[in-house]
This record gives structure tokens, C-alpha cells and sequence, in this order.
């Protein structure tokens, strides 16, 4: 399927990472120009999503350089791995992952939104969670959970305009995932899994907005969320 990104000019934040990369190769491969963003990039741009002035100088850049900008993904964030699971409740900790998340989509997703609202065109996606549908985690499940809600709000806010906002939810992310689901656990997933996802809601075939979807079974045993 040709999903139309020929020519379309895509920022990926965090697009060096484990997901993020796969982002990149998968769009490139659709013929998209990808524009790759993060604090210590070895290609692409330097932008810290945790500073509105990096952020907005970053996506000036894009429309300098490119004349258009079509699609950001929102990869960036600590791994989960390196939040302490000992200090999940503890104040500092959940604001500084909150900071580091969801707002870091917030602070992308504002300086976009201009550019694509003024274009009537635009596809903004960032990658939450599902740690966002389920207790155990305070740190965890703030931080994906208020990923979804700022994106359905600034999707809802957008509406009409010929921008959309989703965010993709994978659980554990690894190269090979495991077909086996736990009970209360989501469903593992690849990075190229996620990536072909994102695609498809990068591209103009997509009318999808406000949506929070699963890469990988949603978890099991959850109905909401």
C-alpha cells in the first residue's frame, strides 16, 4: 500500500532511539524526508524537548530548511527502565517523568500546531504507554496517562482543521515479542510493529484522531482506558 508520504517533511523527536529509529527507516522507506531530533543527535537537529526555546527553534529550522512541516512523532523520554521502581510514589520522581513525557509532547505539539493549522494539514503522534491503564506504577502511570489526555485534548481542540493527534500505546517493547499475554500485562511488540503503526497515522490515508491505540494486545483484563 502506498501510504502518500513521498514528499511529506516528517520530525521525529527522539528518532535515534530503540522506537524512534525505527520510525525514521520506516518513513524514509515510504519516501518520506525525515528529520531526525533529539539533545545529542549524530544526524539531524538538536532539540531538547524539555526547553520551549529548543523546541521552537527546532521546528523553525524544519520549515527554514524544508518549507513544510507534515508530521512530528514524539518519541523522547527516559525508559522505563531507568525510572526507580522504589520511589514510583514519591513526588520528585512523578513530576520529573511527567516533565519528561508528557509535556516534552506538549512543548512539540504546540510548536507544530501553528505551523500545520495555517497549512490545514498536519499528523501528530506521540508514544505513550500502556503502563497508562493500569496501578502498580504511580511514576509510570502518570506519565503515559497524561501523554493520552493532552493529546486527545489538543486533538479535540484541532478538530476540523485537517490536523489530527493520536497516541500509541505499546507495553513492553522488544525485537522479538512473544505472542503470550498475561493477565494484567499488555502485549509485547516490536519496534517495527510500532513503526508501521505510525506510518499509516503519518500519513494522509489516515483520518484517525483523539485516538489512544495499542501496539500489541491492550492489556488483558483491562476494559477502559
Amino acid at each position: 500500500m502506498d501510504l502518500q508520504l513521498t514528499g511529506r517533511v516528517v520530525l521525529v523527536v527522539g528518532g535515534g532511539g530503540f522506537i524512534g529509529s525505527a520510525i525514521v527507516r520506516r518513513a524514509r522507506a515510504e519516501g518520506a524526508t525525515v528529520v531526525v531530533a533529539s539533545r545529542n543527535p549524530s544526524e539531524g537537529i538538536v532539540l531538547d524537548a524539555g526547553d520551549d526555546d529548543s523546541v521552537r527553534s527546532a521546528v523553525a529550522r524544519v520549515i527554514d530548511e524544508h518549507g513544510r512541516l507534515d508530521a512530528v512523532v514524539v518519541t523522547a523520554a527516559p525508559a522505563a527502565q531507568t525510572l526507580d521502581a522504589s520511589r514510583s510514589g514519591e513526588p520528585t520522581q512523578v513530576a520529573e517523568a511527567f516533565d519528561a513525557k508528557a509535556l516534552a509532547f506538549l512543548r512539540v505539539a504546540n510548536a507544530a500546531l501553528p505551523v500545520m493549522t495555517a497549512a490545514e494539514y498536519g499528523r501528530i503522534v506521540g508514544v505513550s504507554g500502556q503502563n497508562a491503564f493500569v496501578t502498580g506504577n504511580i511514576t509510570g502511570a502518570v506519565r503515559n496517562a497524561a501523554l493520552n489526555v493532552i493529546a486527545k485534548n489538543l486533538a479535540d481542540s484541532a478538530a476540523g482543521s485537517g490536523v489530527t493527534v493520536n497516541t500509541v500505546n505499546p507495553g513492553l517493547v522488544t525485537p522479538e515479542p512473544s505472542g503470550d499475554v498475561e493477565v494484567g500485562k499488555g502485549g509485547e511488540s516490536s519496534p517495527t510493529q510500532i513503526a508501521d503503526l505510525v506510518a499509516f497515522l503519518i500519513s494522509p490515508l489516515s483520518a484517525v484522531s483523539g485516538e489512544t491505540i495499542a501496539v500489541g494486545h491492550r492489556v488483558r483484563g483491562v476494559i477502559s482506558g
